[in-house]
């Protein structure tokens, strides 16, 4: 059913408050979570004219916005868009919309189930009069994603018809309750229409289909009906309206793609029941103007290693002279597997673990999946008729570049190395260049790291070398190597990296077109390098950056260009290290001119996006107290207009200010951190204060936190507005040390801010989750200045965490301890006293500040019987402690209903030690298992 709706122009509301001058504001409370509004899936249609977003609360319906760029008074809203795209010429709107939230949550209170279930539907605006067509009970929808304003609605199954009612003299009676049986078919109803409206056609049965991306073409493929054999692969001339069939009398027809300019159609194949546990595909190819099908490969096909992949990718060259696709072993039979007299409870089920396993048996469980599923790329020549296999067992893995127009391509193999990335997780990869037509392959370098790639014209290979922190370049033509960097006077390893593992680079913006240059970048500034090494290196932020300690990077305006246009403008973000401003420079491509200032505030900028066919641009900007809006502006950011306007309730709640705290570490390091504070903050009063931490925080100075239900660690702004100060200090390491370098870092930010006589020092607590949760666990070992402390995940012993396994991985812990954030920097056979000197368990005995721990029984980070050593240390010594476990739930929780109830208890537990509020009788009398499920026990004592 066809609906239309006017959707009439409606003025902007950013400057309206919903509260008068004078208002009492109050604080912030759990129940004010679910409101709380975040903006995203922002796009700029291709001319700019026009700008979209969704606004979602927490819990509730959300809505899509378009606003004009040149008047953003000017818009359009749609109710409960989930997802939605502007057309290709940017008149239309399109969108998926979902049902009402309060309807769903209703019916699931019913035990409503299918099609008693409301569907989704989309809607189509014509944003030159604001007219909506909705269509309802919609699957997808698909447009053509280059050009072509053409749109495809595939439609949920239709409901079944009710049997006619008969009326009589004297009463109703059903008519027939007998009615024809409908075939039982996966297909569905498809709709290709033009916007227009003045062309459309329609499909029966149909399971998949796709545009090509210039929008000439649509194919969709039919699902049998019953048993009938009546499957099939159409393609759609769209300006014509001629459906041509394919292929038919397949089981199923899978993965097709049209070449980059519509002269193929690639598709595979099966004839195999549907039921069969070992299907074969073949690989057909169409030739769309001849009508002409032809079967490419199938598993008995010269060329073709074992048989054609059904989870291969199929992609073309970009001049369409060969297909690529996956090939995979033919399938294995077992006796054991296959002997139809032994019962299932006869069958032996175990896991044997293998010291010479590449991996340990956890990591082949969790990637089972992808190893039955694998494939090798092989190619298809369309002109010799040949297939070359590409990628096999010692070289596993082929990448190309994104649109397939270079003749060599690069193999990896890390067979070698793999077994030690228990361990190891910097691991390197045999580096091979493969010729991607005769798919001969030479060896470039063994065990190389980090992440190689090919230049955008295919004329060097390089990567970045974290074991002497170099940029490293391979001539293809004339194979020799290259260090890019060597006579550099700068590093190109992130300085601040304080694991023991080798520090990755800062990044590149990327290659110059033709290959000319690379551009990468220092701790601050942006160098242009000569691959060739004819030229000498240029600082073409003239140095600026490291004077004045401002991080420069390339933004990139053109999401479909592989590499960067010299005549373009070149605009480079910017960020200053210390003072935390933020904003955007113009810059010199030739590095003749310094970098000038556009827009540089105390401010946070990101998604800066450009308009494909104009200079129209949108922007988000932020600070502590602003949210996270979109604004309209241009190439010369010299105006920003807010199109958006999320969260206008702020107004009416007690929000609080953030401040840039300098201090210095215990050994005389410079830090900073984030001290946060109530409105009408007031120097000559005490407030509670909580300090939460976590590796470094204080660049997020002007980021946004909206309020929001807990996954593991405190809410700040709920905090805040509450009366609490809350503090975030940086913490840098000390190889060995983790736990003295948080103490090192935390305590003297603390004993600074107490210092300035606004801190209530006997009402101080702490707060971190996982490797901040250990830290809290350490500290409260160390110090009694804190009253209270929360704990997420924390491993309190590290000699029994070092042989572990991070079940969401099924990786070994190990690599953890060795390389990575716990920053021990040995094994625990090397280094048995830096494990146990850092590990708060052998020194439960210390602590005398009641902790809430939260360690949920399905963490598949840290194991959770970590919380559970640290609680009973603490029962057993008995000191007030409290363990949260929520069955089912990960590292962080994420079923928001567990969000809540921790929230709830956080404030409670903080309350209660830093305010004096009453406890909760969970914390009094804890939740008996006879009680589970029955009760939360939020009451207050003396109050239930």
């Amino acid at each position: 059913m066809k609906i239309l709706i006017k959707i009439y122009v409606i003025a902007i509301l950013s400057c309206t408050s919903t509260i008068s001058f004078g208002q009492q504001k109050r604080a912030l409370t759990h129940q004010d979570y679910d409101g709380w509004e975040t903006v995203s899936s922002e796009k700029i249609s291709k001319s700019g004219q026009w700008i979209g977003y969704t606004v979602n609360p927490q819990e509730g319906d959300g809505r899509l916005e378009i606003v004009s760029h040149q008047n953003p008074d000017q818009r359009f809203l749609v109710p409960r868009v989930s997802q939605w795209e502007f057309s290709s010429n940017g008149d239309f709107a399109i969108g998926k919309i979902i049902p009402q939230a309060d309807s769903v949550r209703f019916l699931k209170l019913k035990k409503k189930k299918g099609d008693d279930m409301p569907k989704d539907s989309i809607f189509i605006m014509n944003l030159t009069n604001g007219e909506v067509e909705k269509l309802a009970r919609v699957k997808s929808y698909s447009v053509p994603s280059k050009k072509g304003d053409w749109l495809a609605v595939h439609f949920e199954k239709d409901l079944p018809k009710k049997a006619e009612k008969k009326e009589t003299d004297d009463t109703t009676k059903v008519k027939d309750s007998k009615t024809e049986k409908p075939k039982k078919t996966d297909g569905t109803r498809l709709l290709v229409k033009d916007f227009s409206n003045s062309r459309s056609y329609e499909f029966e049965r149909v399971k998949s289909y796709s545009f090509s991306e210039n929008g000439d073409f649509l194919f969709y493929t039919k699902a049998e009906e019953d048993t009938l054999k009546n499957a099939g692969i159409f393609v759609l001339e769209l300006k014509s309206g001629v459906s041509k069939l394919i292929d038919e009398g397949k089981t199923e027809y899978i993965s097709a793609v049209f070449s980059p300019e519509n002269k193929y159609l690639a598709f595979m194949a099966t004839e195999d029941s549907a039921k069969s546990k070992k299907p074969y595909y073949d690989l057909y190819l169409f030739d769309i103007a001849k009508e002409k099908n032809q079967k490419v490969a199938d598993k008995g096909t010269t060329g073709v290693n074992g048989m054609v992949s059904k989870n291969g990718r199929l992609f073309f060259s970009s001049d369409e002279n060969r297909l690529f696709f996956g090939t995979a072993p033919d399938y294995v039979s077992y006796y054991y597997e296959d002997d139809s007299t032994i019962l299932d409870e006869e069958r032996v089920s175990l896991d044997i673990w293998g010291w010479q396993d590449a991996e340990i048996q956890p990591m082949q469980l969790r990637n089972k999946n992808r190893e039955l599923n694998k494939s090798y790329l092989a190619v298809f020549n369309l002109k010799s008729k040949v297939i070359t296999q590409l990628g096999d067992e010692s070289t596993p893995q082929i990448v190309t570049d994104k649109k397939v127009k270079n003749h060599y391509g690069l193999g990896f193999d890390e067979s070698p190395y793999r077994r030690n990335f228990s361990w190891d997780i910097q691991i390197g990869s045999d580096l091979y260049l493969v010729d991607l037509i005769t798919g001969s392959k030479i060896l470039i370098r063994k065990d190389v790291p980090g992440n190689p790639r090919m230049s955008p014209e295919g004329k060097y290979v390089y990567w970045y070398n974290e074991r002497d922190s170099s940029w490293v370049s391979f001539d293809v033509k004339s194979k020799t190597f290259k260090n890019l960097t060597k006579n550099i006077g700068s590093n190109f390893y992130d300085e601040l990296h304080d694991s023991p593992s080798l520090p990755s680079s800062n990044g590149a913006a990327g290659w110059i077109k033709g290959d000319l240059a690379f551009l990468i970048y220092d701790r601050y500034d942006i160098w242009k390098i000569d691959p060739t090494g004819k030229a000498e290196p240029v600082n073409l932020t003239k140095g600026e950056g490291k004077k004045q300690q401002v991080i420069f990077r390339l933004e990139k305006l053109d999401n479909e260009e592989e590499s960067i246009d010299p005549s373009q403008p070149f605009i480079m973000s910017a960020f200053h290290e210390l003072n935390k401003k933020n904003g955007f420079f113009r810059g010199d491509i030739n590095g003749i001119n310094p970098p000038q200032s556009i827009i540089f505030t105390d401010h946070r900028y990101s998604g800066l996006t450009k308009a494909k066919d104009s200079d129209k641009m949108i922007i988000r900007r932020s600070t502590f107290q602003e949210y996270n809006d979109i604004y309209a502006t241009d190439m010369d950011l010299s105006s920003m207009e807010r199109v958006s306007n999320a969260n206008p309730q702020q107004s009416q709640v007690k929000w609080g200010s953030v401040e840039l705290v300098d201090y210095l570490a215990n050994d005389g390091v410079p830090l900073q951190g984030l001290l946060f504070k109530p409105d009408d903050f007031d120097a000559n009063k005490k407030y509670p204060m909580l300090v939460y931490f976590y590796e470094r925080n204080s660049d997020g100075l002007h980021s946004y936190r909206s309020p929001a239900p807990s996954a593991s660690t405190i809410n700040i702004p709920y905090f805040v507005s509450n009366d609490y100060l809350v503090f975030v200090p940086d913490i840098k390491y000390d190889l060995g040390l983790p736990g003295p370098s948080a103490y090192n870092c935390i305590i003297p930010g603390v004993q600074a801010l107490v210092s300035r006589g606004f801190v209530d020092a006997s009402n101080m607590a702490i707060q971190g989750q996982s490797w901040g949760g250990y830290q809290v666990a350490y500290l409260i070992t160390k110090t009694n200045m804190f009253k209270a402390a929360g704990a997420g995940a924390p491993v309190v012993n590290m000699t029994s965490a070092y042989g572990g396994i991070r079940w969401g991985t099924g990786m070994s812990r190990m690599f953890q301890y060795e390389q990575t954030q716990s920053r021990i920097g040995g094994t625990l056979w090397e280094k048995p006293l830096y494990f146990i000197e850092n590990s708060p368990l052998f020194t439960m005995d210390r602590v005398n500040t009641p902790v809430l721990i939260m360690h949920n029984d399905d963490d598949g980070s840290v194991p959770w019987y970590q919380g559970i050593e640290m609680f009973m240390a603490l029962k057993r010594l008995d000191k007030p402690a409290w363990l949260l476990q929520y069955n089912g739930e990960d590292h962080n929780l994420r079923l928001r209903k567990n969000r809540k109830d921790l929230s709830i208890r956080l404030s409670q537990f903080f309350d209660y030690y830093l305010k004096g509020a009453p406890a909760p009788l969970w914390m009094t009398e804890g939740l008996p298992a006879v009680e589970k499920g029955k009760t939360l026990k939020y009451e207050l004592s003396g109050n239930q």
